[in-house]
């Protein structure tokens, strides 16, 4: 449908031009069009592009007062009706500018296609076309799956205000797009860990929404995809603190969710020591002796089942008669594991100012930094002494197993504690992955990446992360990463994201060279976008596009779930 005609009284380029709307006719943001003519030399060229300026002036006034006598029909003027097109493509590929008085069409059917780079979306077993959300127009938004999923590109980085941006919505909506569109190969093989870091939203992804209205319905299925909840997930939450208790420490639900802690076994063979020091000084002062206790615990729980650790040579009151006649003792809880590390590197207690550590251990270190390590150990048995135990056989979150969908809950834990754990996880995912262990492909959720990954610190977690952001698409590990604040987070874990998306921005923040990316209309429409609104730029389209996402299939919270009324599900409840 014909809208308009390129311009002769602005400058038509073979990158933009602006358009004369008719009258009657209307063009938005976000409007796809394409310009059509027969050049001389050439032949037929075709120009692609979007609307990303609209506006209207009144022609033939010469002062701001006139618009007021116009307005009452006083004077004579033309309403003029612009609007201004970046071009997404061009075919053939020759850079010539469009002839001003060429006519412009709504882009439908196989012009969309062609202005969207859907044609390109395709490898030997079909389209690789992967819906994200709804354009304005009403059509189906694509991304090129081969983007995401580590064969052209990989991870997804999501920013936005917390609470409006609706990141987490979004990542939730691109995981169901992933596992069920059909789109992604072998998907039954692919596997999800999504750390839930607020509150319990994430706790109900197995419930269907009872807020869901017909229309989006409509549009899920409109988008392929079914409005229904995520069928195989496994929830986890860190132990309850207190001795002997194993009940996971969550309010709001309880069937059906199991909990998480490790062994200290597991704890020393799995080298996880590092992660309980996770800033900066800790890093600089200690870090020669951090890793070199965590190689002497390595080789101390070699061999062994656990879930406690048996030790030699315990000089401390905490041996029991039965390891004593082996001269062993038994440490089953983290604060005696602490208490053990303290004799090693500083010697008995009774041993006063002198310094009685066993050199072995110390590894020529001096005294006053052995005793910060300790502090800082000490310090963390409160924090994390519910997760690292003796007194049963660990139960770590394991996403390579089981359910195809892994809710991980670090919403209640200490800081340190929250540190511990992803650091943990991803460190053994990452590890099983390149010993091939594994053969499908992981996506990971991880929602405040300035706090995992800053950008001015150092620390375990950080590496990880890194090593996840530069090798992990080659090894089918992505990372579906999400912040308030890109700016605060180590650039090569932003800039190694092949998909870009941002919910509403704080005005500040829009205005960060992090998003460069976006031109400068998109970053000011960041600034008001509503919730269910992204903006999303992929490596094939040279602009971003504008999409607004369903409303969650799945409850977001208890009082969303809609109840099972049906004969079959009371039964079930009754236990008949």
């Amino acid at each position: 449908m014909k809208v308009g005609v390129v311009l002769g009284s602005k400058e038509a380029t073979p990158l933009e031009f602006w358009v004369g709307v008719e009258e009657g006719k209307a063009l938005r943001l976000d409007d796809l069009v394409v310009v059509e003519y027969q050049h001389p030399t050439v032949g037929r060229l075709r120009y692609f592009g979007v609307v990303d300026q609209v506006m209207k002036l009144y022609e033939g006034q010469e002062y701001p007062t006139d618009t007021f006598l116009a307005a009452e029909n006083r004077i004579p003027v033309s309403l003029a009706y612009v609007a201004h097109v970046s071009v997404t493509r061009l075919i053939p590929d020759e850079y010539l500018p469009p002839d001003p008085g060429a006519p412009v069409l709504l882009a439908k059917g196989e012009d969309l296609e062609l202005a969207l780079y859907y044609d390109g979306m395709k490898n030997q077993r079909g389209h690789t076309k992967l819906p994200v959300g709804m354009l304005k127009n009403g059509e189906v938004g694509y991304v090129n799956l081969e983007f995401l999923n580590g064969v052209k590109g990989g991870h997804v980085n999501i920013s936005g205000i917390s609470g409006v941006a609706a990141k987490t919505s979004y990542a939730t909506f691109l995981l169901k797009s992933i596992l069920e569109s059909g789109v992604q190969e072998a998907a039954h093989l692919a596997k999800a860990l999504i750390f839930n870091v607020k509150g319990e939203d994430l706790f109900f992804l197995d419930k269907p929404n009872a807020r869901l209205r017909p229309e989006d319905r409509g549009l899920y299925e409109r988008l392929g995809l079914s409005p229904t909840p995520f069928s195989s997930v496994a929830f986890l939450a860190p132990a309850r603190k207190g001795e002997g208790v194993l009940l996971p420490d969550l309010d709001s639900r309880k069937e059906g969710v199991k909990a998480y802690y490790w062994d200290l076994v597991q704890f020393c063979q799995m080298g996880l020591l590092p992660f309980l020091f996770t800033d900066r000084q800790a890093l600089t002062n200690l870090g020669f002796l951090i890793q070199h206790v965590t190689e002497k615990l390595r080789q101390l729980a070699k061999g062994q089942k656990g879930p406690y650790l048996r030790v030699d040579d315990w000089g401390g009151d905490l041996a029991e008669p039965q390891f004593e006649a082996l001269g062993q003792g038994k440490l089953d809880t983290f604060a005696k594991l602490v208490e053990y590390l303290e004799e090693k590197l500083l010697g008995p207690s009774a041993a006063g100012e002198e310094d009685k550590g066993d050199r072995a251990w110390t590894a020529r270190q001096a005294k006053a930094t052995r005793e910060a390590f300790i502090r800082r150990l000490k310090a963390s048995v409160e924090n994390v002494g519910h997760l690292i135990r003796g007194d049963r056989l660990g139960h770590p979150p394991d996403p390579l197993q089981g359910e195809q969908i892994h809710v991980v809950d670090l919403a209640k834990l200490h800081p340190q504690a929250q540190m511990f754990v992803v650091g943990a996880i991803l460190k053994e995912v990452f590890a099983r992955k390149e010993r091939g262990l594994y053969l499908g492909r992981v996506f990971i959720v991880l929602d405040e990446l300035n706090k995992y990954a800053p950008k001015d610190e150092e620390s375990p977690i950080k590496d990880v992360l890194l090593d996840i952001a530069e090798r992990g698409r080659s090894l089918g590990v992505i990372l579906i990463g999400a912040q308030q604040t890109a700016s605060e987070v180590e650039r090569r874990v932003v800039a190694n994201a092949a998909i870009r998306v941002v919910g509403r921005l704080d005005a500040a923040e829009a205005e960060r060279p992090e998003y460069g990316y976006l031109p400068f209309t998109f970053r000011k429409r960041a600034v008001i976008l509503p919730q269910g609104a992204v903006i999303l730029h992929q490596p094939e389209l040279p602009v971003p596009l504008f999409l607004f996402f369903p409303f969650p299939a799945w409850a977001t919270k208890k009082e969303e779930v809609q109840e099972d009324l049906s004969d079959e599900a009371l039964r079930g409840e009754l236990g008949l």
